[in-house]
């Protein structure tokens, strides 16, 4: 079984990552920086990561020394680091070369594919600076697998689409577009079980792994088709056309724009639910690993009653 290395297991996505590689039976290492040790929330976790018998080795992304010196314990690096820090995974990229004998390394993505996303006028560069990063693995002939689960269900399902809120409506939603666009959310521990599947798999080596679970998903008039269902209600429904939602989109400032953004990928423009994956370059995760069990949207739906 491969060791593997993990970067972000204070995170909630790391978290996850480090039980589920423990869980699959992998030696499993976490890079903690000094000061998570002192923090109550950080500090916590790490105690159980440790109790279940994760090895915590102390580094940052920012210390060259302290992740070669990791990453020559390990066969396998995932990092889990959160988006806006993205860019910092270059001088991990430049230990791994250092190190040698890295056999897979996952990037922090776990989102949608950098590469088939066009709103880059509108994110900041969220997802270019995830293409920069693929470049840069590329181009130093590293191993890798990318993640792309399109949209964890913490985002967005909680408030059904709902920018700003944080529950779903029990009179009122507004939809973005004309409500038939299938956007695909996956769940984070979920996500993570499919991603530790793939390090001693040959063939997600050097391709990008799609999860796309047929049970989730839906357009927006199908999601608020089961909410109204699970609540015995129907609910007022507003259209906002895509002109609009690009106009409030550029009105409002960035970060504060991003839930907007988010929505519009999944649900206006719609690029990445339906597409035929080139086998050269990529691989259905719900077909490579059937024997994983996925939340659906509609139980997930359920904890929100």
């Amino acid at each position: 079984m491969s060791k593997i290395l993990i970067i972000g297991v204070t995170g909630t996505l790391g978290y996850d990552l480090a039980n589920a590689s423990l869980q699959a039976s992998h030696p499993t290492f976490g890079l903690v920086r000094e000061s998570a040790f002192s923090d109550p929330n950080k500090s916590e976790k790490l105690r159980l990561l440790s109790d279940a018998g994760v090895t915590l080795l102390k580094g940052s992304l920012q210390d060259e020394h302290s992740l070669v010196e990791a990453i020559k314990h390990v066969d396998v690096v995932i990092c889990a680091i959160p988006s806006k820090q993205v860019l910092d995974q270059k001088l991990l990229i430049r230990a791994i070369k250092l190190a040698g004998g890295v056999k897979r390394f996952i990037p922090s993505e776990f989102g949608l594919d950098p590469d088939r996303t066009r709103v880059s006028e509108f994110d900041n560069g969220f997802y270019s600076k995830k293409s920069e990063i693929r470049r840069l693995i590329e181009a130093e002939y590293i191993p890798y697998t990318y993640i792309s689960c399109n949209f964890f269900m913490r985002y967005l399902l909680p408030s059904l689409v709902q920018p700003g809120l944080k529950s779903p409506p029990r009179d009122k939603v507004t939809i973005y577009g004309d409500g038939t666009v299938k956007g695909v959310f996956v769940n984070q521990h979920d996500v993570a079980a499919f991603t530790i599947a793939t390090v001693d798999d040959i063939r997600a080596l050097n391709k990008t792994l799609y999860l796309r679970p047929p049970g989730n998903v839906y357009c927006m008039n199908e999601l608020v088709d089961i909410w109204e269902t699970k609540i015995g209600k129907k609910l007022e429904r507003t259209y906002v056309p895509e002109n609009d939602v690009l106009k409030k989109i550029k009105e409002t400032p960035h970060p504060d724009n991003m839930e907007m953004v988010f929505a519009y990928c999944a649900f206006v423009k719609g690029d990445q639910t339906y597409f035929d994956i080139n086998e050269a370059n990529g691989v259905e995760g719900t077909h490579l690993y059937p024997q994983i069990k996925y939340t659906t949207i509609s139980h997930y739906l359920d904890t929100l009653l």
